[in-house]
């Protein structure tokens, strides 16, 4: 009877016991490591600027910030601007367009130089702006939805140059996009 009373409190001990150490290997695993690189290291900044002057004139400027969400710098999200202006001047009335709008956009560095690309991008811009020159026409925000895969290629200690292909694929009719095949665009990166 003794051996039996013994054997069942060293159960009952090596059951608080087995709880406790599960208790704790649960809280190391659900804790996560502080991170601790300054912001400076965090952030990165880029964006592209697009001139073209003469009979057609062409202005496009996207500035953007970004933030790095791992250690690592694999996965950033950002934001930024989107600012155009376009003329061309080879008709009898000269044809004017201006858009304007904002980007939210997450990537994924696969390896070193290469990453994918998704962006919200929503832009003001005239609705109908096709359509005869003396008609009014209505400005309306139109949404894109941009998805691709891009280059990066180190300039320096913390810049680099990027290239990217983007599909809009939401095909809005009013979108800046619209029937357009494949968009090309690039720029630099301050930390990215």
């Amino acid at each position: 009877m003794k051996v039996a009373t013994l054997l069942r409190q060293l159960s009952i001990v090596g059951v608080f016991l087995g709880s406790s150490f599960l208790g704790l290997a649960q809280e190391t695993t659900t804790k996560k490591p502080k991170d601790t690189r300054p912001l400076s290291e965090r952030i990165w900044f880029g964006g592209g600027v697009g001139l073209s002057f003469g009979t057609v004139t062409a202005i496009q400027l996207d500035p953007l910030v970004g933030y790095k969400v791992d250690p690592n710098g694999k996965l950033s999200f950002g934001l930024g601007g989107s600012y155009w202006y376009f003329r061309d001047n080879r008709f009898p009335t000269p044809y004017d367009f201006k858009a304007y709008g904002y980007r939210t956009f997450g990537r994924y560095r696969v390896i070193e130089q290469a990453y994918l690309h998704a962006e919200f991008l929503h832009m003001n811009v005239e609705a109908n702006r096709f359509a005869s020159f003396s008609e009014i026409k209505p400005r309306i925000w139109v949404p894109h939805l941009l998805l691709g895969a891009g280059y990066v290629q180190p300039l320096g200690a913390r810049s680099s140059f990027f290239i990217q292909v983007l599909f809009d694929v939401l095909q809005d009719p009013n979108s800046i996009y619209f029937n357009q095949g494949p968009i090309f665009s690039g720029g630099v990166g301050i930390g990215f």
